[in-house]
């Protein structure tokens, strides 16, 4: 079982109802978390690297990804971090609207820690995102990210 610890998430999401809806689901879980929010590919790097307005950021313990983000597409994204020593380790879990057989695919061969695609029913996504949670950060053990 993961400690009582802070879990740091960041959510890696451009859609504004879809980053409220996490937000909720992840309030309703009673997981003591801090959800950093960056809205597309470029700022996720920003926030792992501690640039800028995210020189303070500590990395987070488990990223929540789109595939279809601006700038810098999800693959993309994921594809940067598992090839990065620093950011490998760090559990990527694909929530997005993609049930398209190659990106499901692609996203495995480019070491997502699973794939999920976003209901459309807002019952249905509060479901998803506490089970998540409850997975993640109750019977999983994450590394200890600095």
């Amino acid at each position: 079982m993961t400690s009582n610890r802070n879990i740091s998430i960041l959510l890696v999401e451009d859609n504004l109802g879809d980053i409220r809806l996490t937000r909720e689901a992840l309030k309703e879980s009673k997981i003591s978390n801090s959800l950093h929010v960056v809205r597309d590919g470029v700022e996720t790097f920003a926030f792992l690297r501690k640039e800028g307005i995210f020189k303070d950021e500590s990395h987070p313990d488990i990223i929540f990804l789109d595939l279809n983000l601006p700038k810098k597409d999800g693959r993309e994204v994921l594809s940067e971090i598992k090839q990065n020593e620093d950011f490998k380790s760090i559990p990527v879990i694909i929530l997005t609207s993609s049930y398209e057989e190659q990106d499901i695919l692609k996203s495995y061969n480019l070491q997502d820690n699973c794939y999920i695609k976003k209901p459309l029913d807002l019952d249905q996504f509060i479901k998803i995102v506490k089970s998540i949670s409850n997975f993640w950060f109750s019977i999983v053990k994450l590394p200890l990210n600095s």
